[in-house]
């Protein structure tokens, strides 16, 4: 295997921002700190996976955190953070990978943009460092005075910071028993190059209260637009005794034909929300051609798309959904399914609709040879 794949850095304590938990699974807008910066690196398409580093006592924590998301398995880490990196990086050896990406778990509001000039920075350095010019005055107190420091070529270092994964691991294992400030420095100090990516004010590390109440503000202050997507899908009718419907087994004299668990509903919900956010379609994202989506169950689907949706910084609206069909009666079963739906896309249930009719007895679900499913998805994005 090969690509680019993600470090997260969360086995710290956070002693400086009090609390019952450690900061990074603090809520902003509702959401752990951890998991918004999780699935900025699950969603992009430079990032192939995603893995995070995790104090010992944190497992509890952090598989509600990260709960849905398709990501890696935790590693613990290490009594620094340096030892903690070098844990992570040992644990994708045998996932092989061109390059890797560190991360602060603290800083949940990286920007696609930076993850995409980090990457693309090491087809022409071994390293790549996001950061952001010094615009502010510097001075230096000693002894009493203060001295004025020039800021000129001064840059404040951020992550992620990417890097060739040979390299970077080969660094961090020269480093052991030194005390360095990042994995730029590690980097530095195995005269490995180094490039800067462009960052943002807002990829800020959270560190104190005064931080949470920034995370804050600004969730509160970007301007939405509402996005509506529209999905359509269709399956045969084939052996079988039930049917999947909106994630819920319908008994039935037949069974539903395709490479997943062919539930149209769910098929047409995930295609409605890809259509929103304008990226493709399902096929794009599960392709019937990979055996790893045989016979899976196509909640899956859906909780990836509403992710994808969540990781640009927005949030589903409404889903509507018909279902067109002679058979199986769909009434009987509507509560059940509005009720997965909801819980499977993490909405509230009246924000889901779900109904079903039929075609008169024409066309092919007239003739019941299969079921066709029409959804619609309103979504809400940053006006970016």
């Amino acid at each position: 295997m090969s690509g680019c794949y993600a470090i997260l850095v969360a086995a710290g304590r956070g002693t400086r921002l009090p609390g019952e938990v450690p900061k990074q699974y603090r809520a902003i807008g509702g959401e752990p700190i951890l998991r918004r910066s999780a699935r900025a690196f699950a969603a992009h398409p430079a990032i192939a996976g995603v893995r995070v580093v995790i104090h010992a006592d944190d497992r509890a924590l952090y598989d509600r955190a990260v709960e849905g998301l398709a990501i890696l398995p935790p590693v613990e880490g290490g009594a620094t953070r340096q030892e903690s990196v070098r844990n992570g990086l040992e644990s994708l050896a045998e996932l092989a990978p061109d390059s890797v990406m560190i991360h602060d778990a603290a800083r949940p509001f990286v920007a696609p943009s930076s993850i995409a000039a980090a990457r693309d920075a090491l087809e022409r350095a071994a390293g790549a460092i996001v950061a952001i010019p010094v615009y502010d005055s510097l001075k230096r107190a000693s002894g009493g005075t203060l001295a004025a420091v020039d800021r000129k070529d001064l840059w404040r270092a951020q992550t992620p910071q990417a890097f060739r994964y040979a390299e970077i691991r080969a660094a961090h294992r020269a480093a052991v028993g030194r005390d360095l400030s990042d994995d730029a420095a590690v980097a530095e100090a195995a005269g490995l190059a180094l490039e800067l990516a462009p960052g943002s004010e807002d990829n800020f590390k959270i560190t104190t209260e005064e931080d949470i109440a920034r995370a804050e503000r600004l969730l509160a202050a970007r301007p939405m637009q509402p996005r509506t997507g529209m999905g359509f899908d269709v399956h045969a009718f084939g052996p079988g005794d039930h049917v999947w419907l909106c994630g819920v087994k319908l008994p039935f004299e037949r069974g539903l034909v395709g490479h997943s668990d062919a539930d149209v509903g769910l098929h047409a919900l995930t295609d409605a929300i890809l259509g929103a956010l304008a990226d493709g379609d399902i096929g794009a994202h599960f392709s019937d051609r990979d055996p790893r989506w045989k016979g899976a169950r196509s909640e899956i689907f859906l909780k990836h798309a509403v992710e994808l949706v969540r990781a640009r910084g927005g949030r589903v609206l409404h889903l509507d959904l018909t279902l067109i069909c002679e058979q199986p009666r769909i009434r009987p079963h509507h509560g059940a399914m509005v009720a997965r739906v909801a819980d499977i896309a993490g909405l509230e249930a009246n924000r889901v609709s779900v109904k079903a009719t039929t075609t008169e007895k024409l066309g092919f679900t007239g003739r019941r040879e299969g079921i066709a499913g029409q959804a619609v998805a309103t979504i809400l994005l940053p006006d970016a």
